[in-house]
């Protein structure tokens, strides 16, 4: 399995994994109804203060889903990859897509434009 890689969307800054060899930081996940998500240490996977950033981007856009725990978790994801890559290689701003924000700051007013893929995704440095 690879890593999910983003720059922040204000400081365009690499948000790095624990494996990397680069220093992680505190980053925020915002959504557009204002609640938010803080992680130290992310692991590269796309979660971040135990939110699947897929997930919350299927949440976004709409998507309604009867399931429960990680079951719940798995369909989310799913469709929220789909979403965000339909029609659009790269998964990043695609026409009428609500994405949530990678930021620095836990004082950010939401941007639907999203984030910046990080060009050094999967690597280790």
């Amino acid at each position: 399995m690879g890593f999910f890689s983003w720059k922040t969307m204000h400081t365009r800054r690499s948000i790095a994994n624990v494996y990397s060899i680069k220093d992680t930081f505190t980053v925020y996940m915002h959504d557009n109804k204002g609640n938010k998500w803080r992680e130290d240490e992310y692991q590269g996977y796309g979660v971040f203060g135990g939110k699947d950033y897929y997930e919350l981007l299927a949440e976004m856009n709409g998507v309604v889903c009867e399931l429960k725990g990680g079951e719940y978790t798995e369909y989310m994801r799913s469709r929220g990859i789909n979403i965000a890559f339909k029609g659009n290689s790269s998964g990043i701003a695609t026409k009428g897509v609500l994405y949530p924000n990678l930021v620095e700051s836990l004082d950010w007013k939401y941007n639907p434009k999203g984030n910046q893929d990080c060009e050094t995704q999967g690597y280790f440095y």
